[in-house]
C-alpha cells in the first residue's frame, strides 16, 4: 500500500512537471491560448504551473492578464512574486514593479536584482543606485547588473570603482568593464582587464576585438582575431564590419570569403561597405545570391542606390521589396524618401509619406525635414508648407529646408517673411539658413535687402561668412547687373575664392554679355577645376551667342585635349508612377517616340502663330538655321513637355526635372507652351524651380 502511495505521489508530481514544462515551451513560441488551455486542463494546479502561465501572460506582452491570474493564486511563494517583478520589468511597467517590491512579504536577492535590472533598463540609474545601496545581501549577479548601469551611464571611473569592490568577478563583469572602456576609447585600460582575465569566453574576446575595431585600431583586432581558441559568427562579423566601416573592401572580401557561415549581418555590411566604395555592381550580385534577406538587407542595397545615385533602380528594388510582402524599415523609408526627392517622383513620395503616418514615424521632426525637402523638389511647395506648419516645435533644419524652398521656387519675400519668423521664435539662424536668405534675393533681385543681411551676419549675428555667403553675393550683384560689384568683393574676401565664388561670376557675365570679366573667371575655374566641362560650357555659350565659332571650336579642341566632357542635357517626368527620362536630341528611344515627334510638331504650329521664333544662339554648333532650330526642339525638357501633356491629366500640373541648366530658348517656348495649351507647367532645373503659367514664369525671366 505504502509503494502504491508514493508510486501514485512520482506520478502526479511527473504530469505536473510535463505539464509545467508544456506551459513554459507554448508561451515561449507565442501560443499563449494553448498554453492557457494545458493549465485549465490541470487537475492538480501546482505553485509551479501558476508561476508558468502567469510568467507566460508576461512573456506574450498580456500584464493585466497575468495580474489577473496572480490575484487568484490560492497560493504563493517567493517565486511567484519575483516573477511579477520580472514580468512587470520585461513590459517596461517599472513603476508596477516596485509597487509589487514593496508589497513582497518576504524578499531575497533576486527581488532586489530584479528590480536594480528594471531600473537600469529604464535608464533610471540613480534610483538602481539608491537600491542598490540599501541591500541586506549581493551577489555576483547584483553587482554586476549595477555595473552595467553606471557603464550604460557613462560613468566609467564610478563603473572602474565599484568592479574594484566587487568580492569576486565573474566574467560577464570583466567583459561589461572592458565593454565600458572600449566605448570611451580606453583601450589600453581595457586590455589590461582582458590581459587579466583568468578565464576568457568567446564573448570577452569579441568584446576586446569589437573595441578596438570601434576604434579604427583593425590591424591590432585582426592580430587579436587570429589567435581567439574559439570564434563565433559575431566574432566573424564584428572582424568583417571593421574593414567596411573603414573602407578597406580588399580585406573585407577576403575575410568574407573564408566565413565558415556568412550570417545576415555580414552580408549586409558587405553591401553596404561595396556600395559605398562604388562597386554597385558587386553589391548587387551579393544582394541577389543571398537565399535569406532580412528588411536591413534590402534597406542596404537601397541606400546603396540612392547614394551612388542610381535611383531608378532603388525605386525597382523598393517596389520589388513590397511585392515580396517585406516591410519597409525606417532607413528604407528615408532613402526612397530621398530618391523620389532626387527624381521628384511625388507620387511615390505621398505614398512613403502615408506609410511613415501610418507607422507613427511623420511626428519625427527629423522625418518632416526629409518630407519638407521631398515634397519642395517635387516642386508641391503647399504640402511643404503644410507638413512644416504642423509642428509646433520646428527644429532649424525644419527652418532652413522652409526658408530655401521658398526661394528655389522664386518666393524670395516669403522666403525673408519666414526667416523674420524664425528670429522671432527664437531659433537661431545658423550658416545654412543665411545661404537660404541671401539666395533668396538672389533669385529675386533684391539687392539691398541682400547686402543688409549679408553685413548683419557678423555685426547682428556674431557669425563669419565663409565661402558659400559670398558665392551667393557675387550671384546677388552679378544677377542685377554689377557685374565689377561682384568682382571688387570677390577680390575683398578673407579667403580664397572657390569653384561656386568663380562659377557665379561667369553665369553672370553670360548673363549680361560681359566678355572680359568671363574670360578672367573662366580662367580661374579652369585652374581650380580642370576637368569640369562647366567652365568651358558657359564661356562657349557666351562666345557662340557673339558669334564667335573660331573661340568655340577652339574651347572644344581644349575640351578634348583635357578629356573634359560636357554632361549629356536630361530630362525625365514621372507618368502613372513610372519615370520617363529624355535625353537632348532626336535619338527615338522612347517606346513612344513617333507620337511625341507628333505632339512637336503640332506644338510648333501652336508655337509659331503665338509669335514664338527659335532663339540660335543658345545652339553652340556653327551650323544653319535649319539645323538650329531642329535642335533646340529637341532639347530633353521639351521632349518630356511634349510627353507630359500627351498623358498628364487635363487639369493636373506637368512637372518636369533637368539635370542642366534651363536655356534661355526653351525658357521662352515653355511659357508659351503653358499660354496655348492652359496647363500649369514646373520644370525644376540644375538650378531652381521655374512655375509656368498663362504666359509667364514664376522667376520673372530672372534667373
Amino acid at each position: 500500500m505504502q509503494f502504491l502511495k508514493v508510486s501514485y505521489r512520482r506520478y502526479c508530481t511527473g504530469v505536473a512537471y510535463h505539464a509545467t514544462s508544456q506551459i513554459s515551451r507554448l508561451a515561449r513560441t507565442g501560443q499563449i491560448e494553448n498554453a492557457r488551455r494545458v493549465f485549465d486542463q490541470l487537475h492538480d494546479q501546482t505553485v509551479a504551473s501558476w508561476n508558468s502561465i502567469v510568467s507566460g501572460y508576461f512573456e506574450n506582452r498580456r500584464p493585466h492578464e497575468a495580474r489577473q491570474l496572480f490575484d487568484r493564486m490560492p497560493e504563493r511563494n517567493t517565486v511567484s512574486w519575483n516573477g511579477l517583478i520580472s514580468g512587470y520589468v520585461k513590459n517596461g511597467m517599472i513603476t508596477e514593479a516596485r509597487n509589487i517590491f514593496d508589497q513582497m512579504p518576504e524578499r531575497n536577492v533576486v527581488s532586489w536584482t530584479a528590480l536594480i535590472r528594471g531600473y537600469v533598463q529604464e535608464g533610471m540609474i540613480g534610483e538602481a543606485e539608491s537600491l542598490f545601496q540599501k541591500m541586506p545581501e549581493k551577489n555576483v549577479v547584483s553587482w554586476t547588473v549595477m555595473l552595467g548601469g553606471l557603464i550604460q551611464d557613462g560613468r566609467v571611473d564610478e563603473a572602474r570603482r565599484l568592479y574594484d569592490m566587487m568580492p569576486s568577478k565573474d566574467v560577464v563583469a570583466r567583459t561589461n568593464m572592458i565593454g565600458g572602456y572600449c566605448q570611451e576609447g580606453r583601450l589600453a585600460e581595457a586590455r589590461e582587464i582582458f590581459d587579466e582575465m583568468p578565464h576568457r569566453n568567446v564573448i570577452s574576446w569579441t568584446a576586446m576585438i569589437t573595441g578596438y575595431v570601434q576604434n579604427q585600431r583593425v590591424d591590432i583586432a585582426r592580430k587579436l582575431f587570429e589567435v581567439m581558441p574559439e570564434k563565433n559568427e559575431v566574432s566573424w562579423t564584428a572582424m568583417l564590419m571593421g574593414y567596411t566601416h573603414c573602407g578597406r573592401m580588399e580585406d573585407a572580401s577576403k575575410l568574407f570569403k573564408v566565413m565558415p557561415v556568412k550570417s545576415i549581418v555580414a552580408c549586409n555590411a558587405m553591401i553596404l561597405g561595396l556600395g559605398q566604395s562604388g562597386e554597385v555592381t558587386r553589391a548587387r550580385s551579393l544582394f541577389d545570391w543571398m537565399r535569406e534577406k532580412d528588411d536591413g538587407t534590402w534597406s542596404a542595397m537601397i541606400k546603396v542606390y540612392e547614394r551612388k545615385s542610381y535611383e531608378l533602380e532603388a525605386l525597382d528594388l523598393f517596389a520589388m521589396m513590397q511585392k515580396r510582402g517585406v516591410r519597409p524599415n525606417f532607413p528604407s523609408l528615408i532613402s526612397i524618401l530621398s530618391v523620389c526627392a532626387s527624381l521628384a517622383t511625388i507620387d511615390q513620395g505621398r505614398q512613403i509619406h502615408a506609410q511613415l503616418v501610418r507607422s507613427l514615424y511623420a511626428i519625427d521632426v527629423y522625418v518632416a525635414s526629409v518630407l519638407i525637402t521631398m515634397y519642395i523638389k517635387c516642386g508641391n511647395l503647399l504640402k511643404a508648407k503644410l507638413v512644416f506648419d504642423r509642428f509646433a516645435d520646428k527644429d532649424v533644419v525644419m527652418w532652413n529646408s522652409i526658408i530655401t524652398g521658398h526661394a528655389q521656387h522664386g518666393l524670395g519675400e516669403v522666403a525673408l517673411q519666414i526667416f523674420h519668423e524664425m528670429c522671432s521664435s527664437n531659433t537661431k539662424p545658423d550658416e545654412i539658413t543665411f545661404v537660404g536668405v541671401l539666395s533668396a534675393c538672389s533669385y529675386t533681385g533684391n539687392v539691398e535687402k541682400g547686402l543688409g543681411i549679408f553685413y548683419s551676419m557678423k555685426q547682428k549675428y556674431l557669425m563669419e561668412p565663409e565661402t558659400e555667403h559670398y558665392a551667393c553675393m557675387v550671384d546677388l550683384l552679378g544677377r542685377a547687373g554689377r557685374v565689377q560689384d561682384a568682382m571688387d568683393l570677390i577680390k575683398e574676401m578673407p579667403m580664397e575664392a572657390d569653384a561656386i565664388v568663380w562659377g557665379s561670376l561667369l553665369g553672370a557675365c553670360r548673363m549680361h554679355m560681359n566678355m572680359d570679366l568671363a574670360e578672367v573667371a573662366a580662367k580661374k575655374l579652369v585652374e581650380i577645376e580642370p576637368h569640369n566641362a562647366g567652365p568651358y560650357i558657359l564661356l562657349s555659350n557666351l562666345y557662340a551667342s557673339k558669334g564667335k565659332w573660331a573661340d568655340v571650336a577652339d574651347i572644344r579642341c581644349k575640351m578634348r585635349s583635357r578629356s573634359v566632357r560636357k554632361p549629356a542635357g536630361c530630362s525625365w517626368i514621372e507618368v502613372d508612377r513610372k519615370v520617363h527620362m529624355f535625353k537632348g536630341g532626336d535619338n527615338g528611344t522612347h517606346s513612344e517616340h513617333a507620337m511625341i515627334e507628333k505632339k512637336l510638331e503640332a506644338l510648333g504650329v501652336l508655337l509659331r502663330q503665338a509669335g514664338y521664333s527659335p532663339d540660335g544662339t543658345f545652339v553652340l554648333h556653327d551650323v544653319d538655321e535649319e539645323e538650329k532650330v531642329h535642335s533646340l526642339k529637341h532639347h530633353s525638357e521639351k521632349l518630356a513637355i511634349a510627353y507630359g501633356l500627351l498623358k498628364v491629366p487635363k487639369g493636373m500640373p506637368i512637372r518636369v526635372m533637368k539635370n542642366l541648366r534651363v536655356c534661355g530658348d526653351c525658357h521662352s517656348a515653355i511659357k508659351l507652351i503653358a499660354k496655348v495649351t492652359g496647363r500649369e507647367i514646373i520644370v525644376r532645373d540644375a538650378n531652381r524651380f521655374h512655375h509656368f503659367k498663362d504666359g509667364s514664369c514664376s522667376c520673372r525671366d530672372y534667373w
